[in-house]
């Protein structure tokens, strides 16, 4: 949970202040492991995957039937996004377009940040409990990490998450074809983030089993935010950007527009 990340005693004294009347102790000691370990890690570390040198193919404009920020795609997303390579939880490699339903089906595609975020423990609750919903609509669901098949296997284990839903984009090439945002500004200040605060009790009960295990080796992918989409078969018609950590959209919009989606082709 990047955005509680402290970097001084006094800071951390005056967030200790501020969240003890809703945060159990148990759970703010796991948190500040948590940003301690991304604090810890080398500056120079940190910018060596600078998005300024990630390429990007954010064209033309995604449809949406709800009103929360849409990303900017141009229409042949689903087409550059199925060429990538990602694994699953597993460790076996698949195409992206092979994630996508091949009969022209709804696809609802959830990439979080990273395996070892709390805030992605609390999404992937939240998709595990809204699953059925998705299963009822005919609606499939794909949820995609950044790290390896091994922290993904922790998150899947100890939460736990159907495995079969759940793969690994260790060198975010999903995220970087449909342009997700990172960096230290999005990741720890953006003021998008502050709804985590309206969520503890999610956030506390996700991370009972949390361990920051799950963290990716290479602590720049701490920096990179996730997103959020549908598909009908390669065709993009929902696109979301997180603007900062556990910045996530209403899973009820998400199904709603799943379900409209369906019920015009129907």
């Amino acid at each position: 949970m990047a955005i509680l990340s402290v970097r001084t005693p006094s800071s951390i004294q005056l967030l200790r202040s501020s969240v003890s009347p809703i945060c159990s102790k148990p759970l703010f000691r796991s948190l500040s492991n948590f940003s301690s370990s991304i604090v810890s890690a080398p500056f120079a570390r940190l910018k060596s995957n600078s998005p300024i040198s990630r390429p990007r193919v954010v064209l033309a404009r995604a449809s949406t039937g709800v009103a929360d920020p849409v990303a900017d795609y141009r229409e042949d997303i689903g087409e550059i996004l199925g060429d990538v390579s990602i694994f699953t939880a597993s460790g076996q490699p698949v195409k992206f377009s092979n994630l996508l339903d091949q009969n022209d089906g709804v696809s609802a595609v959830v990439l979080l940040r990273h395996f070892g975020c709390v805030c992605c423990w609390e999404l992937a609750t939240a998709l595990r409990e809204a699953k059925p919903r998705f299963d009822a609509a005919g609606v499939k669901l794909v949820a995609v990490g950044v790290g390896t098949p091994d922290k993904a296997r922790i998150l899947a284990t100890r939460l736990p998450f159907p495995m079969e839903c759940l793969y690994a984009d260790p060198e975010r090439k999903a995220y970087d074809v449909l342009g997700l945002y990172y960096g230290l500004g999005r990741t720890f200040f953006n003021p998008a983030s502050k709804k985590i605060f309206s969520r503890f009790d999610e956030i506390r009960e996700a991370a009972k089993n949390y361990t920051i295990k799950a963290t990716p080796e290479d602590r720049s992918s701490v920096l990179q935010q996730g997103g959020t989409f549908v598909f009908r078969g390669k065709k993009l018609l929902y696109g979301r950007k997180d603007e900062g950590t556990g910045d996530h959209p209403s899973l009820d919009d998400v199904i709603n527009v799943c379900c409209q989606s369906k019920a015009t082709v129907a």
